[in-house]
């Protein structure tokens, strides 16, 4: 069965030229042109990975709201900005409203179909339970891989698809620095040192609200992050 897609795009031929090119690679698309229309289908049935612009018409920051409602109604629905802005700012805020991706519109369509193809290969982990040897274990923190879960102290934590495996990359060598580049080979994305900070940020943000002594994640300057021993 085809894996759903919904596309949120406000210039009508661009939106047909992604619907095109998805349908062709063999995904299901529902395309809207605008936030309201989005919110009402898919309030109804949420999609199995979102694409959104950020300015919808005269709604200069529509993607905005569509991605915090769409990830507050599902923490592990994969969401990608597909964008023409691409200032930090817009990126940042992107990432910190729990996006997985963000692209800008000049990537060719063989690379946005990788990322989407890695956002799903990473969701279908979540298809069978896991054996205790797929559950990582590092003090208060479990991850369990197979079905994409995190707890800590017991307590589960809500975390995006990308959250998940940066923590997982962080946890799975304590005491070892990553850097940038094995983060986002590890968590299958192509981001800046901006971007990367923005998620750990908003990771130890979730881990603080359940205990605020929280301090795992280590970060070392100059050269990345680690998981303390």
């Amino acid at each position: 069965m085809a894996r759903r897609i919904a596309l949120v795009e406000d210039d009508p031929t661009i939106r047909q030229n992604y619907v095109d090119a998805l349908t062709r690679a063999g995904y299901e698309v529902a395309a809207f042109g605008d936030r309201a229309s989005a919110t009402k289908t898919l309030a109804g049935r949420l999609p199995e990975l979102a694409i959104i612009d950020i300015g919808l018409g005269s709604d200069i920051d529509g993607g905005f709201a569509l991605c915090r409602e769409l990830r507050a109604a599902s923490e592990r629905l994969p969401i990608i900005f597909l964008s023409a802005r691409d200032s930090d700012f817009d990126i940042v805020s992107g990432l910190r409203l729990g996006a997985d991706d963000y692209l800008t519109k000049d990537v060719s369509l063989p690379h946005l179909l990788a990322r989407i193809a890695a956002l799903f290969r990473r969701v279908d982990a979540t298809s069978q339970p896991a054996t205790a040897a797929e559950v990582l274990n590092r003090g208060p923190l479990a991850l369990d891989a197979q079905r994409m879960m995190a707890s800590w102290n017991g307590h589960s934590v809500g975390l995006t698809v990308t959250e998940f495996w940066m923590v997982h990359s962080l946890a799975r060598h304590p005491g070892h620095v990553k850097d940038r580049e094995q983060l986002m080979r590890d968590a299958e994305m192509v981001v800046d040192d901006g971007t990367i900070t923005s998620h750990v940020k908003r990771i130890r943000k979730k881990f603080l609200a359940i205990d605020p002594k929280f301090d795992s994640i280590e970060t070392v300057y100059g050269m990345g992050y680690r998981w303390r021993e």
